[in-house]
């Protein structure tokens, strides 16, 4: 049974041994309301929920729905999720009393069956005021993605439209990224920020389309006499490189390239590019600006955005400049350099090498990722000794990443090596580089050596795809065969 079902099948359990509607089903959670519709049905036939053919069928339903006084709001809640359309109709008018039910109302609103959706259209028209539209907006926009669902959305839009700023202001801060793309859209149609507002938007939400949105948003409706000081602020100081990346693009509109200089060694690729196109729309080249930067190798001050800057817009001829950064102090410095290199495809195994020793993650990183191409020129008694259990982790998955990339026989022993490792994710790497093995062109057929390493490693293969190995064409016989 997927999550969803059985999630609201164990919420619907609930309801019908007596539960509280609030302590069966999650309210802070849009989607419980649709698990617990499908949930519920899930159920019907198997002696927890009446069906028709049952002793409480489709007519006892209807008659305690008839008469007010009886239903509970429990009672109700698996009434509107009931497998029968006419019991789900008759529900819906006395679920209209308990507030906590408007939910199942929404859900009823986009129902398959032509009466109860009309039915549920109609009560919820009447009822979705300001409040109600701001706390069923994440439920009315998760049902909206559903056929039939637009109508919901439509009537929210409606009433939000007439409703002032701080009524659904909350729904700016809504855990849902889909919900506050919906508010912000609504409050741009509606001129309802300022262009200020918008540019704090952009630099404090995590959402990538609000951020574009707000930032778009924002530098178009800014006076360049009078807003562009209040918008470029927060957009420039904003941690996202998104609206890092307009705010340094609106400098040109503002008159303000100077400041694109800044922004040069941003460490966001994007924001770099929009500084370039910047000043380069000004006539200033920014290639010299990075060898400036650059050529003084011993400058604490360097950053790294600026090293591999340089690499982003220069020549292969560059790589005089990078090549002494390799030994800066500042582990982020050493990094770049190594991609900026990479980049410029000028890597030089032989400098690059000692990197795989440094104490910094980052430049280990950077230092493998250049490797990997020649993985081959690595010996590989130099590369087996840093997977030794006293050697720093990042230094391990380094070696084991470069001994993996050759393939072969000295893949199987790298791998084999760490089948008792205690580091639980090289561990498991390891078992799994051992299981996509296959032996390569200048693999021996019947190498014993290769035989001790799989037999050694057969606690990771069923004895049926063990036979299938040891019976290989091209495959060495294990010990264990």
């Amino acid at each position: 049974m997927r999550e969803d079902l059985r999630g609201g099948g164990e919420a619907a359990l609930r309801l019908v041994r007596g539960g509280e509607l609030r302590d069966s089903v999650d309210f802070t959670a849009p989607g419980a309301w649709l698990d617990l519709d499908a949930g519920t049905r899930c159920w019907v036939g198997r002696d927890l929920l009446p069906t028709r053919d049952e002793v409480e069928g489709r007519r006892t339903w209807l008659g305690v729905l008839a008469r007010r006084a009886e239903p509970t709001e429990a009672r109700l809640a698996l009434a509107l999720c009931h497998h029968d359309g006419r019991v789900r109709e008759a529900a819906l008018r006395p679920a209209t009393a308990f507030p906590d039910l408007m939910p199942l109302v929404v859900v009823r609103a986009a129902d398959w069956a032509g009466p109860v959706r009309e039915r549920a259209r109609s009560l919820l028209r009447a009822a979705l005021d300001a409040g109600a539209a701001v706390t069923l907006a994440p439920l009315i926009l998760l049902v909206g993605r559903r056929d039939r669902g637009a109508f919901a959305v439509g009537l929210l839009t409606g009433v939000l439209r007439r409703a002032p700023l701080d009524r659904f202001a909350p729904l700016f801060t809504a855990q849902d990224p889909a919900v506050r793309r919906f508010a912000y859209r609504l409050a741009i149609e509606e001129r309802l920020l300022s262009p200020a507002g918008l540019a704090r938007a952009a630099a404090l939400d995590s959402d990538v389309v609000v951020q574009d949105l707000c930032a778009d948003a924002a530098l178009a409706a800014a006076v360049p006499a009078k807003s562009y000081h209040d918008v470029l602020g927060p957009l420039l100081g904003a941690r996202n490189p998104r609206a890092r990346s307009a705010g340094v693009t609106a400098l040109r509109r503002a008159g303000r390239p100077e400041d694109a200089v800044a922004f040069l060694g941003d460490r966001s690729a994007l924001v770099r590019a929009c500084a370039r196109y910047v000043v380069r729309r000004y006539g200033t080249d920014p290639a010299p600006l990075y060898r400036a930067w650059c050529a003084a190798a011993d400058d604490p001050a360097l950053r790294p955005g600026n090293v591999i800057g340089l690499a982003e817009c220069g020549e292969r001829a560059d790589a005089g400049l990078l090549r002494p950064l390799l030994a800066h102090p500042a582990p982020g410095v050493r990094a770049r350099a190594v991609a900026a290199l990479r980049l410029l495809d000028v890597s030089d195994v032989r400098l690059l090498r000692p990197l795989l020793d440094d104490p910094e993650p980052g430049v280990v990183r950077e230092a493998t990722a250049a490797l990997l191409p020649a993985a081959e020129r690595l010996p590989e008694e130099w590369l087996a000794e840093r997977l030794g259990a006293e050697r720093p982790r990042h230094a391990r998955v380094a070696a084991f990443r470069l001994l993996d990339a050759r393939g072969g026989v000295v893949r199987l022993r790298a791998a084999v090596a760490l089948l008792d490792d205690a580091d639980d994710r090289l561990r498991t790497w390891a078992g799994q580089s051992v299981q996509g093995w296959r032996p390569s062109a200048e693999v021996r057929l019947g190498d014993p050596e290769v035989g001790e390493l799989l037999d050694r490693g057969r606690h990771l293969f069923s004895d049926h795809v063990l036979r299938l190995r040891c019976t290989m064409p091209d495959g060495p016989r294990a010990p264990a065969c």
